[in-house]
Order: structure tokens, then sequence, then C-alpha cells
């Protein structure tokens, strides 16, 4: 059990006997009303999102997921192929369940797939990830280094900005914890 201002984005509670993702959690202080902690929670069957507001002094059961490391294979329809580097099975997952993580799906990337008594419950990409720039505009000649960057379209069709020294055909790393480009990835 943990305390309501404990709460931080990613984590997954039990609440009222289901299971929920932290998506949002702010701590609210109103001059001399007792503080509270407002919250966005992504209920991890149904993918519905609620606002659900704790006062500070309550206790939330954090829910203990079992992390284990899977290799994405390839799309199959609707659904994602991943496999246990352990024991070599494979497990299909829905996008609704990647969830975000589907902006970072290449083949040959591991994966973390959080488990909740035997059964999937959330995907957590690796924190970069190396990705094709497909589409981006032009260099623009006589742009100093200090010039805005410009969006640039990555293989799995996520846009980022990028550096204006970027091209298609380059292979960017980008943080996958805020979408954001790192740097460029010398290719051989």
């Amino acid at each position: 059990m943990i305390n309501a201002t404990q709460l931080r984005k990613g984590m997954i509670i039990k609440l009222e006997g289901e299971l929920y993702r932290v998506v949002e959690a702010v701590h609210i202080a109103p001059g001399n009303w007792k503080a509270c902690v407002q919250t966005k929670l992504r209920h991890l069957k149904n993918q519905n999102l609620i606002d659900y507001r704790f006062r500070s002094e309550d206790r939330i059961e954090q829910a203990i997921l079992e992390e284990v490391p899977m290799e994405f294979l390839y799309q199959d329809g609707q659904e994602y192929v991943f496999m246990n580097l352990e024991t070599f099975e494979q497990l299909s997952l829905s996008e609704e369940l990647i969830g975000e993580a589907v902006n970072y799906l290449v083949p040959n990337v591991v994966f973390t797939i959080e488990m909740h008594e035997g059964k999937p419950v959330g995907v957590k990409p690796p924190i970069t990830v190396d990705l094709k720039v497909i589409k981006t505009e032009p260099y623009l000649k006589g742009a100093t280094q200090s010039a805005s960057g410009k969006p640039a379209t990555l293989e799995t069709g996520l846009t980022v900005t990028v550096p204006q020294f970027i091209k298609e055909g380059d292979v960017v790393r980008i943080d996958t914890r805020e979408d954001k480009y790192v740097e460029r990835v010398k290719t051989t």
C-alpha cells in the first residue's frame, strides 16, 4: 500500500478490484482546504479513461507486475506478435493493449511485457529506439544550427521534430519516454 501522494505516471494500481494505469497525477493543495491528488486512470481491460480524486491520506494498493522481456517479431493483421526470449513462446497482442508503444514497433526490438496473474496488461518500449526517416523537408541552405527543427515522419508513422541536417533515409535515435529526437545514428 502506498500513499496517494506517491502516485506517479505509469504506475499500475488496484482500485475497487480492477487494475488501472496512472496516466496523470497532480497534487492539489487549495488554500485552507485539504490536499488531494487528481488523477487520470486508464482501465487495463477496457481501456476506458476515468478521472479520480484521492485524498492525500488515502492508501492505495499498487499492483505487482511481472516484467517479461519479449522481442517484437511481426504484425499479423490487427495483432502484434512477440516472442518470449527465455521460452521462445509467441504471444499476440492487440493495438489497444500496446497503446503508445505501437509507435516503436520495429522487428527485433526487445520490449518489456507487463504481466499480471499470467495475462499481459501493458507494453513498455526500450528507452531509445532507432527508426528510419521516411519523409522530411529538404535541408534549408543557410539555416543556422540555432534554427528551429523540422518535422520528420518515421518508418512507424511517428512524427518528431529533428534538426535541419536530417534527411530522408537517415536513421535517428528516439527517446521513447518523451517522443524526442536524441541523435543521428551512424550506419556502416
